[in-house]
């Protein structure tokens, strides 16, 4: 037996395509090896449904590594120690990786080079941060020529199969028990629902892109739709690295307007990471300066609004669905998610960074790249984002995008409601009881969001 080697499993749950385990067979005995590291990341350590998505994808993960002959080692602490220790006891001559990018994983990647023979690979995202660049040879701010930079690289290359063995050390560290780390809610059980909606896993990730497929090409239209959810719900597999974004690219390719509007939500995934490479506190502090004079209520004087908005009593239909589906599913349709955004920014004049880390807490698929900078394209505070001026309406963009079958599904109060007064049931005079009047009416925010703007304007 040659000496083992250490596979260091983050956000790269698979085996389909893993450069990393790839690697790793070829240089010895495989030693794969999950941390559950709360210390490197301090403030950013995983929500709590991001953990109960983390249960299963691991359990399911070691599942799969025993069909082939492995095992996975669950280790907990901070992550280049861990590494470390484990190193010695084993006598491994090096460990293998994929890249990540959050500003924590980058750090820990430095520190566990600097004691041990580190080989880090590409494989989460479409092409690494840097790979295109602009003319005057920086890193791009803006989406739209970032995209088309990228798309003169795709297809990326052809995802490589799992292999059928991987060799086992002669003997295996000890491990770990996953029941022992708490993962999953008890008291209360709030993930109930999660169960009913998600797999989490390889499977589960192959199986919702198998879906997908079918529907891409709607996807132009259908996504906008949050009544027939007509988006991919692949955003948590491909966040835990369940899947690669090789193998849905290639999988949904095609050359009609819904695919290719598809392939690009990939690339804006790969655009917010390299926004956190070139600005790692993105998740924390506002890109453009000017917004750090804007006059944000203090979340004392507006914990009521903030706890309406978090519960789903705002008095706005569309976006009391939204933040209920996020509750019992840990997920939101996209189109809701910038209607619930918006509204907690602009007509309650809530830091967006308060909504961020709600989010962070809720969604099973919460990226620091993407919460990061999809929050501050909201607020317009983000490199490339949406001017703060424009405030969405949310009741109009509930009747626009025909809302009304998923606020029935989410907002029972109101399922008696007909189509033409169920988005504002306030304005027709037929609010039951039992659902709140609204919090704030759309011209009195809007002013106040616009006169806050402009004092930090100067």
């Amino acid at each position: 037996m040659t000496t083992p080697v250490l596979l260091w499993l983050r956000q790269d749950l698979r085996l389909t395509d893993q450069a990393a385990l790839l690697a790793a067979i070829e240089a010895g005995p495989v030693i794969p090896i999950y941390i559950l590291d709360d210390d490197t990341p301090r403030q950013w350590a995983m929500g709590g449904a991001s953990r109960w998505w983390l249960h299963h994808s691991l359990s399911r993960l070691d599942e799969s590594l025993r069909a082939k002959g492995s095992r996975l080692i669950l280790r907990r602490g901070k992550s280049a120690e861990i590494l470390a220790q484990l190193a010695a006891q084993v006598s491994a001559g090096s460990v293998h990786a994929l890249h990540h990018y959050e500003p924590w994983w980058r750090n820990a990647e430095k520190a566990v080079a600097k004691t041990l023979d580190l080989h880090l690979h590409d494989g989460g995202l479409l092409l690494p941060p840097g790979a295109v660049r602009t003319g005057g040879g920086g890193m791009y701010r803006i989406y739209t020529p970032f995209s088309r930079a990228v798309m003169t690289h795709m297809p990326p290359p052809a995802p490589r199969p799992a292999p059928d063995h991987i060799p086992a050390p002669a003997s295996w560290p000890d491990s770990d028990s996953l029941d022992d780390w708490g993962l999953l809610p008890t008291s209360p059980d709030w993930a109930t629902g999660f169960v009913q909606d998600w797999t989490p896993g390889e499977a589960g990730a192959q199986a919702n892109l198998a879906d997908f497929r079918g529907e891409a090409p709607d996807y132009a239209t259908a996504r906008n739709l949050p009544s027939i959810e007509g988006t991919s719900r692949l955003s948590p597999h491909l966040h835990f690295g369940e899947i690669s974004p090789a193998t849905v690219w290639h999988q949904v390719t095609g050359s009609d307007e819904g695919p290719t509007t598809f392939l690009k939500e990939l690339i804006w995934r790969d655009y917010a990471h390299n926004q956190i490479v070139e600005f790692p506190t993105y998740g924390s502090a506002n890109a453009r300066g000017e917004f750090d004079a804007l006059p944000w209520r203090d979340l004392r004087e507006a914990k009521a609004d903030f706890t309406a908005w978090q519960q789903g009593r705002t008095g706005y239909p569309i976006v009391d669905a939204g933040m209920r589906q996020l509750w019992t599913t840990g997920w939101m349709h996209n189109r809701v998610r910038m209607i619930a955004a918006s509204f907690l920014i602009k007509h309650l004049l809530i830091d967006w960074r308060h909504g961020a880390r709600w989010f962070w807490d809720t969604l099973v698929d919460a990226s620091y790249a993407n919460n990061s900078v999809n929050w501050q394209w909201v607020a317009g505070s983000g490199v490339d984002a949406n001017m703060f001026v424009r405030i969405m309406a949310p009741l109009v963009q509930s009747e626009k995008f025909d809302a009304a079958a998923y606020i029935r599904a989410w907002v029972p109060e109101l399922a008696d409601l007909s189509d033409a007064h169920i988005h504002d049931p306030d304005a027709h005079g037929v609010r039951p009881a039992a659902y709140p009047a609204k919090i704030i009416g759309h011209r009195e925010g809007r002013e106040r969001a616009l006169a806050a703007y402009r004092h930090a304007k100067g």
